[in-house]
């Protein structure tokens, strides 16, 4: 299934705007972002506990997976800096620093030395340059997402917006297809110098990308404020004042991103480790769940837009907590056709719809001058529930045997959360574009 983006119809709202663009911007500038933060998370599954620590036991893979949720930190920090500047000088320049500062601090990780070599330094300075890509990360979708939103004529935004988490799958699909050889490769290669060429792809990347980025112009929404001096001195203090309600009500529903990192990274440590599926199937499993959703997020997105935002929300947020220990019991059953068959329909048909609709859901919150700080702000501190997630439930015996008890719990307890959250929100989806986020 796929969908091709269309051009906007002459005599919509947005004729000024280029919502055919600026999601083709949003989706490859997700891709790099995303290819850069997975492919972290893929290494911190299967390849750091071996570089980075002393031992490869079951405490440096939990010391791991916390490397993995630092940039998860760093991102309510980066969020309030580049929210600001998103709000103030627009969204086109803050997308094209985020884009430099992941690709860099990516190709810094490839180019460290490991534990062998200076000790406890390598995993202090892996820490550092993760945290740069938080800082990036935190600006990244909400950036995207706000820009994509004010380009779409009124009665498209959720089918555009997708288009920026549809990257995100696409990101994550290019950091597992470039781990699978990785990770078949000998012992003494893998964790030498094989790791590594993963994260210096990601310049290569990045330059396709920023060519781009460049060439988008701010969306006709950004602009008017502008014209109108209507752009807040000061945005997130605006946010705070106007709209702290919705910050907490998008910090709730964000939890729900923490069903990405179970399937994309726990998983992978769960299957290997107790199941003792082959690594490279599991990450088949997800390269396969991810090329679905490229399907079928448009689809959610389309949904969204005919009936609203919080029914397709809050079904993505139940089916996740309903299909968290099916598709765990199924790889612990050895059925490597189901296991695919599970994956598609936890991952594509069921988490998807919530990850397609949330950037047109949470960015209708905000008005245009504090819309990017209260996406990112209400998103970052979100996500930290899906940073510490692999950490938190690896604490907590989840990748142990019987583990799928403490991992379904712990899903299914975020996805409730926020399915309640979305519940208590505004439904938005046939308030025009100048409206949203007013009084």
């Amino acid at each position: 299934m796929s969908h091709t983006i269309p051009s906007t119809e002459p005599g919509t709202a947005a004729t000024a705007g280029t919502p055919k663009k600026a999601a083709l911007a949003s989706f490859l500038g997700s891709a790099v972002e995303y290819y850069d933060f997975f492919i972290f998370g893929s290494a911190a599954a299967l390849i750091f506990p071996h570089v980075f620590f002393p031992s490869a036991d079951a405490n440096a893979a939990i010391m791991s997976f916390a490397t993995f949720g630092f940039a998860y930190v760093a991102r309510p920090v980066g969020a309030i800096i580049l929210g600001h500047f998103g709000d103030r000088i627009g969204r086109q320049r803050v997308l094209m620093f985020t884009l430099v500062l992941m690709g860099g601090a990516t190709f810094i990780i490839g180019c460290l030395p490991d534990f062998k070599a200076i000790g406890w330094w390598a995993p202090a300075l892996l820490v550092f340059a993760r945290l740069c890509q938080g800082l990036s990360a935190a600006g990244e979708q909400a950036g995207a997402s706000s820009m994509t939103l004010e380009h779409a004529p009124d009665n498209r935004r959720s089918f555009f917006t997708s288009w920026t988490l549809t990257g995100t799958q696409g990101g994550q699909i290019l950091a597992a297809l470039i781990f699978i050889p990785v990770v078949a490769l000998p012992d003494d290669v893998k964790y030498s110098i094989g790791w590594r060429i993963p994260f210096w792809l990601s310049a290569a990347v990045v330059v396709v990308a920023v060519l781009i980025r460049r060439t988008l112009h701010e969306p006709p929404a950004f602009e008017e404020a502008k014209k109108n001096n209507q752009i807040a001195k000061l945005p997130v203090a605006d946010l705070l004042r106007q709209h702290w309600a919705d910050v907490l009500r998008v910090v709730c529903c964000a939890f729900i991103a923490a069903v990405s990192t179970v399937f994309g990274t726990l998983a992978i440590a769960y299957a290997k480790d107790v199941a003792h599926v082959n690594s490279t199937i599991t990450l088949w499993l997800v390269v396969v769940a991810n090329i679905v959703a490229l399907g079928t997020q448009p689809v959610f997105g389309t949904l969204a837009d005919r009936i609203g935002r919080k029914p397709v929300f809050i079904y993505g947020a139940i089916a996740s907590a309903i299909m968290t220990p099916v598709f765990l019991l199924t790889l612990e059953g050895g059925n490597v056709p189901l296991m695919f068959l599970v994956s598609v329909v936890y991952f594509s048909i069921g988490y998807a719809a919530a990850n397609a609709v949330w950037p047109s859901f949470y960015g209708e919150m905000f008005s245009t001058k504090v819309r990017f700080s209260g996406l990112a702000i209400g998103t970052q501190l979100g996500f930290l529930m899906a940073g510490f997630a692999p950490a938190i439930v690896t604490a907590m015996g989840g990748t142990k045997a019987g583990g799928w008890v403490q991992i379904s719990v712990f899903t299914g307890v975020i996805c409730i959360i926020a399915a309640v959250s979305a519940l208590t929100a505004r439904e938005s989806f046939k308030t025009p574009t100048a409206q949203l986020g007013l009084k």
